[in-house]
């Protein structure tokens, strides 16, 4: 039965916002848009919504973030509702389920263990914490449990740790970027002589090495795309404003000036940074 009392009270917390979910999934009185939706349908919004709330910090909008952290609440209350509803779980087993894994895996803080440790030895302890829970759950296989839906360029940082972890790594980063000319070599042919999927096969082997050789220097390679994505959404920006001063767009320029005008954009960008890096020595 619907709590509309509840639903419209905004001192609710956590049960108004589990009471509204059910209410949107009624099977009578319900959104029919929402009684539609399944698992499936919902995770890409769930993922998008993980990477609105990255995004809020990272441009720090804290003002944003508090919403976008909401719509990722959102999204497990979801998950949890079509679950209830499915008599596969519910939402008080997600939140034991997290419980219980938080004080397993800090006996340091909530068991008998010191917590004078380094945070390195805090990490090697807490992937041998998860690595017993994998065993538990039969995966026994080096590479088991990452995640098919993580982004690609993550899950191939992770892919490569784990392997490395049992010793199939390189162990030199110069033997890495040798890697890397081997493989755009073979991209190069690849182009000039094989069929698109070949290529594609090609390109995505000259990705995964780019991605070790990122973890190999210690550099996210997810953040060091997100951070070259927003230089050049910046930069050309710049080019945009620089055209629109004379009259122009894009459109009506051609490509030499406008890489004139990126070239210029990167020099007064670099001087920008200079005068802030050396600010306190005037």
């Amino acid at each position: 039965m619907r709590d509309d009392a509840l639903i419209h009270d905004p001192n609710g917390g956590m049960p108004r916002l589990l009471a509204i979910m059910r209410a949107l999934r009624d099977p009578v009185a319900g959104c029919p848009w929402d009684i539609e939706q399944d698992f499936s349908t919902i995770a890409p919004y769930t993922i998008e919504e993980a990477y609105e709330v990255a995004d809020a910090i990272e441009r720090k909008a804290w003002g944003e973030l508090r919403g976008e952290l909401g719509d990722l609440l959102l999204q497990s209350v979801y998950h949890t509702q079509m679950a209830t509803e499915a008599a596969l779980f519910t939402f008080d087993d997600v939140v034991r389920d997290i419980s219980d894994k938080m004080v397993a895996r800090h006996p340091h803080v909530f068991g008998d263990e010191s917590r004078d440790k380094s945070a390195d030895q805090q990490t090697a302890d807490w992937e041998k914490i998860k690595a017993a829970e994998r065993a538990a759950k039969a995966e026994g296989r080096t590479l088991d449990g990452v995640a098919l839906g993580l982004p690609a360029l993550m899950r191939a940082v992770k892919l490569q740790k784990r392997a490395a972890r049992v010793g199939f790594d390189w162990p030199d980063v110069g033997l890495v970027v040798d890697k890397i000319a081997e493989e755009a070599a073979e991209l190069i042919e690849a182009r000039d002589e094989l069929t698109p999927d070949k290529v594609a096969e090609e390109y995505g082997d000259l990705l995964f090495v780019m991605a070790n050789l990122g973890r190999h220097l210690g550099v996210d390679p997810e953040e060091a795309l997100r951070a070259a994505n927003a230089k050049f959404t910046r930069r050309f920006g710049a080019v945009e404003d620089a055209l629109a001063a004379i009259g122009r767009t894009p459109a009506q320029s051609d490509l030499a000036e406008m890489d004139a005008l990126w070239d210029a954009a990167k020099v007064a960008e670099r001087a920008a940074e200079y005068c802030l890096t050396n600010s306190d020595r005037y």
